[in-house]
């Protein structure tokens, strides 16, 4: 059985998440194991680098998987994407180590969130941003967002309350891109809690718009309390950019 790794990118405005569940069968990892089976007759599981919620992006999602496949991989890689709906695509596959795990061998995540912040609405990105009606203050947003770079337990911005494991986690750096019509956080640690990202990019938001003040987010964090931080940021705007399987030392490469 060979390990595979494929980098998958995917529009998630229709499924009900990554991960499979028992009362659906419209998830991603749902439809690759099908489409997997098909290729091969073989019952195949697929790990993914992060469990992305209810109508989230990738353009990085890794996943990976074993497979007794007798030809090359760039011709599995091409099998697969001739099944894939026109939403789901694999950009490039290699064969790994046994011991290779998407999600248990990465050492960081980058995810960015998109805030439309232009008065013109978002015909053609409607799926991919949210809406912000208000203007928002860029510097009071990075003020902010300076709080949360480092080691901290981020419990306050995870929406699992019954959490049980550590939620200490490392924000290696926030970044800021910005354009005329569309503001977007970048986003890379070594980890993120269940919403994370959107609660920071809520609590973020709500700075950026006066409702907050950069020297409350230290109390956000020690409060270790839901109900602190701010509002979860809808879906649609959150993508799963990269994986590092190295130690992060900035840039993009994955």
């Amino acid at each position: 059985m060979k390990n595979y790794k494929i980098i998958l990118a995917y529009d998630g405005t229709r499924y009900n998440g990554w991960q499979k569940q028992g009362n659906t069968e419209n998830t991603i990892q749902e439809k690759l194991e099908r489409i997997l089976k098909e290729i091969s007759g073989q019952e195949t599981e697929v790990f993914g680098s992060g469990r992305t919620d209810m109508g989230t992006h990738a353009t990085g999602q890794v996943m990976n998987f074993h497979m007794d496949w007798k030809g090359s991989a760039e011709s599995l890689l091409d099998a697969f994407n001739a099944k894939l709906p026109e939403d789901i695509a694999g950009l490039s596959i290699e064969e790994k180590e046994p011991r290779f795990h998407s999600r248990l061998s990465a050492k960081a995540k980058h995810y960015s969130y998109s805030i439309w912040k232009s008065r013109k609405a978002p015909v053609f990105e409607r799926k991919y941003v949210f809406r912000c009606e208000e203007n928002l203050d860029i510097d009071a947003m990075k003020a902010a967002a300076a709080a949360f770079i480092g080691t901290h337990d981020f419990k306050s911005f995870c929406a699992n309350k019954r959490m049980k494991k550590s939620t200490v986690r490392t924000i290696y750096d926030i970044v800021f891109e910005e354009t005329e019509e569309k503001l977007t956080l970048h986003f890379y640690g070594n980890g993120f809690l269940y919403q994370m990202v959107r609660i920071l990019t809520g609590t973020l938001i709500e700075a950026g718009e006066g409702k907050r003040n950069a020297s409350e987010m230290g109390e956000i964090l020690q409060a270790g309390k839901r109900e602190a931080a701010g509002f979860t940021a809808p879906s649609r705007g959150l993508f799963l950019r990269d994986v590092y399987y190295e130690d992060w030392k900035g840039g993009t490469e994955a």
